[in-house]
C-alpha cells in the first residue's frame, strides 16, 4: 500500500499577516515618495505658472512690464512659432527669446539668420553655452554663474547708466566683438552684452544690435519694482515701437527633421542628479561589499546545534521559494541511508536502477510497486509548501519502513 493516504498535509505559505509584516515597510516608503513627488509638483506647478509671459500676473510673470510698454506707445505682441518670430524681424523691432534653450540646434540657426542685419534689436535671456554661440557668434557662456544677483552697470552704456545696479545676476558671457558693451560684470565676465550689428558683419550704418542677458529677474512682476530692474527693463525693450515676444515651445513643427531626444527635453538639473545617484548607489554597494579578496574560515565562538542549521537553512530555502532545491536535499538524504540499508553500495545509491530493485525488495512490496518509489524518490519537484511538506513526511515514513526488522 501507499502512504500516500495516510499521511497529514500541512502548509508552510506565509500568512496574509505575514506578507504585510514584510511589505509594509516598501510599501510605506514608496506612499511617501509618491505623496512628496505629489506635493512638489503642486508647489512648482503653482509658482512656475506662466514664467516670463508677459499676459500674466503671477509673480514670475512678466505683465507688469508689458503694460509700462504700453503705456510708452510700444505694442507687445506674443508668438510661439519660429516662423512668426523670423516674420516679425525688422528695424522697428525688438526680438525677445524668453528661452533660448529650447530651441533646437536648426531653429537656432534659423532665428540668427532672419536676425542678423535686419536692424531691429534681438535680445536673448539667458542663453546656454550652445545656443549663444548660434544666436550670437562671438559670444561664449562662461560654465561658473555669478555669486551676486544684484550688479553695478560698469560700463559706459547709456541705458545700464541710467538704470544702475539691476539683477541681471546669472550666466556669464565674454565676447570676441571689440566694439560690445560688456555691463554688469561678475569677476571680470559680463552679465549683459550688447553687441552692434556692423561688428558682428551687418552692413555699414545698420542700426540694430544683439543683447544678450544673463538672467531674466528684470522682467519678472515680483523683482520690476527692486533696484534699477523696471528702468533697464523698459530701456532695453523699448528702443523700437514694436515688441515681439517669443516664447519658445516644444510643440512647434517649424523643424520636424530636426526632433529632440528624451535627454534633450530633460533639465540639466535631472541629469545631474541622476548621476549623483548612480554615484551614491555605487558607493553605498561598496560599502556594503567592503570584505574583499577570499573568505577566512572562522571559529564559532559557540557551538550550533544540527538542529537549528537545518532549521535556517530551511528558512532561507522557503524565503527564496526554493522548493526544488529542498526537495532535492530530502530526497538525496534519504536515498544515501536508505543504500546501507538494502545493501546497495553508497556510490550507487543515486542510481534508480541499482537502488530502486533493491529497495522494493527489501520492503517485500509493501511500499507499492517500482513507480511509486520512483516517483517519491527521483520525481519531479513539488508544486508548493504544502506537497513539500507531503514529500518530507513520506520520505520518513519510507525510511522508518525500510528499518523494521
Amino acid at each position: 500500500m501507499t502512504t500516500e493516504a495516510t499521511l497529514p498535509t500541512t502548509s508552510a505559505s506565509p500568512t496574509a499577516r505575514q506578507v504585510w509584516s514584510r511589505a509594509r515597510g516598501i510599501v510605506l516608503a514608496l506612499v511617501v515618495l509618491l505623496v512628496g513627488a505629489v506635493a512638489i509638483a503642486v508647489v512648482r506647478s503653482g509658482a512656475k505658472h506662466g514664467e516670463l509671459d508677459p499676459r500674466s500676473a503671477d509673480p514670475y510673470g512678466s505683465r507688469a512690464v508689458a503694460e509700462l510698454l504700453a503705456d510708452r506707445g510700444v505694442s507687445t505682441r506674443v508668438v510661439t512659432t519660429l516662423d512668426a518670430a523670423r516674420a516679425a524681424a525688422g528695424p522697428d523691432t525688438t526680438l525677445l527669446v524668453a528661452v533660448p534653450d529650447l530651441l533646437t540646434e536648426r531653429q537656432q540657426t534659423q532665428l540668427h539668420a532672419a536676425t542678423e542685419g535686419s536692424g531691429g534689436r534681438t535680445l536673448l535671456v539667458a542663453p546656454g553655452g550652445p545656443a549663444v554661440e548660434r544666436l550670437a557668434p562671438g559670444v561664449t557662456a562662461d560654465p561658473a554663474l555669478s555669486f551676486d544677483s544684484t550688479l553695478a552697470p560698469g560700463c559706459d552704456l547709456p541705458a545700464a547708466r541710467r538704470a544702475g545696479t539691476a539683477d541681471t545676476g546669472g550666466i556669464r558671457y565674454s565676447s570676441t566683438h571689440v566694439e560690445a558693451d560688456a555691463c554688469y560684470p561678475s569677476r571680470r565676465l559680463a552679465t549683459l552684452l550688447r553687441i552692434p550689428e556692423a561688428s558682428a558683419g551687418a552692413p555699414q550704418g545698420a542700426s540694430g544690435d544683439t543683447v544678450v542677458l544673463g538672467a531674466p529677474d528684470i522682467f519678472y512682476n515680483n523683482h520690476l519694482d527692486e533696484h534699477g530692474n523696471a528702468s533697464l527693463a523698459l530701456q532695453l525693450l523699448g528702443s523700437r515701437d514694436h515688441l515681439v515676444w517669443y516664447l519658445p515651445s516644444v510643440s512647434d513643427t517649424t523643424a520636424p527633421d530636426d526632433e529632440r531626444s528624451l535627454f534633450d527635453l530633460l533639465p540639466s538639473g535631472w541629469l545631474w542628479g541622476t548621476l549623483q545617484l548612480f554615484v551614491a548607489a555605487a558607493l553605498a554597494a561598496l560599502w556594503r561589499a567592503r570584505r574583499l579578496g577570499p573568505l577566512v574560515p572562522e571559529k564559532l565562538p559557540v557551538a550550533i546545534r544540527a538542529s537549528e542549521t537545518a532549521e535556517g537553512r530551511a528558512r532561507l530555502y522557503r524565503k527564496a521559494n526554493a522548493r526544488d532545491r529542498a526537495a532535492t536535499a530530502l530526497r538525496s538524504a534519504t536515498r544515501t541511508r536508505l543504500a546501507p540499508l538494502t545493501g546497495v553500495p553508497v556510490a550507487q545509491a543515486h542510481s534508480p536502477e541499482a537502488l530502486l530493485p533493491a529497495l522494493s525488495a527489501h520492503l517485500h512490496g509493501e511500499h507499492g510497486d517500482g513507480q511509486s518509489l520512483h516517483t517519491l524518490l527521483f520525481g519531479p519537484p513539488p508544486a508548493d509548501d504544502a506537497a513539500l511538506v507531503a514529500l518530507a513526511d513520506q520520505l520518513d515514513t519510507l525510511e522508518r519502513e525500510a528499518r523494521r526488522p
